[in-house]
């Protein structure tokens, strides 16, 4: 990928990162069989890192079908074989690998959890969905994803020798507070495995994600299943990059698919320089902390 070899020093912590690199989103189609999705996701990230990706991004919920009633089913140790495969695959491939979600148990209860590997394959942070999605919106969709999962209690975050990345989980984007923390605690990029359905999805997906991008001057980043309208629960698809100023520089359609974008940690630079608002923030008058570190 051109322009690995330029750096850019972190205002904050004066780390030299390299500020050009490509990142693939892997548009996944989710069967109900654990094998094929493991095996498929394995030739899509090989597909990917053939490409130059150097971080690749899986969808929420990739080893599984999402809904209640699988989560229990297909739920697995972390370690344990999905997050054991991703592992591999991240170190043969010598990628970032962003494990999208899986059902994760842990002491008899089940979270929505996503993993992430560096290309040595050693785990790097686990994210759980803090916030879980219960919605019902009258004739179009009720979904209580409380009635079997547990909510995260910690924010997640990684470096890489581009950036500082923050992770959440599909309706952990409609919370602006958890973007602006991370935003604030120096991530450039964030990454959001999601499963928005045929309702939310064309009202407020692209939105919320060109919103988070834009109000905190980064890269947004998302990664849905493909649709596969015989499914119980039907994914929008379109994942998405987002840059940060508030521009769609990639977008999958509904099928199964990889998308690219090259991330150009220069241009964020050059954003934040010519419209700078983290350092006209009123502190005096208002402030976003993080309560809990986890």
């Amino acid at each position: 990928v051109h322009g690995l070899d330029k750096t850019l020093t972190n205002s904050n912590d004066r780390t030299k990162y390299i500020t050009e690199f490509r990142l693939a989103l892997v548009q996944l189609r989710v069967t109900k069989s654990k094998a094929e999705n493991l095996n498929r996701t394995q030739r899509l990230v090989q597909e990917a890192a053939g490409q130059g990706a150097k971080v690749v991004v899986l969808p929420e919920c990739f080893n599984s079908p999402y809904g209640t009633g699988f989560f229990a089913e297909y739920a697995e140790k972390i370690p344990g074989e999905s997050s054991q495969a991703l592992s591999e695959t991240a170190k043969e491939f010598e990628i970032y690998l962003i494990g999208g979600s899986i059902p994760e148990e842990d002491g008899g209860k089940l979270f929505n959890t996503c993993s992430v590997f560096g290309p040595d394959g050693k785990l790097l942070v686990k994210h759980r969905k803090i916030h879980l999605f219960d919605i019902n919106v009258p004739g179009k969709i009720r979904f209580q994803e409380s009635e079997i999962l547990s909510p995260g209690n910690s924010l997640s975050m990684f470096e890489t020798p581009y950036c500082k990345v923050g992770i959440g989980i599909c309706y952990d984007l409609r919370f602006a507070e958890l973007a602006q923390i991370y935003a604030k605690k120096g991530c450039q990029l964030l990454i959001y495995p999601g499963a928005f359905n045929m309702t939310t999805g064309p009202a407020h997906w692209e939105l919320l994600q060109r919103a988070r991008a834009v109000d905190n001057q980064v890269y947004v980043a998302t990664a849905s299943p493909a649709r596969d309208e015989t499914a119980s629960y039907v994914a929008w698809g379109h994942s998405s990059v987002i840059n940060p100023w508030g521009e769609v520089i990639t977008k999958a359609g509904s099928d199964e698919a990889i998308v690219y974008a090259d991330i150009d940690l220069q241009y964020l630079a050059d954003v934040r320089q010519q419209i700078p608002v983290t350092k006209q923030k009123r502190d005096d008058l208002y402030m976003v902390n993080i309560v809990h570190e986890g």
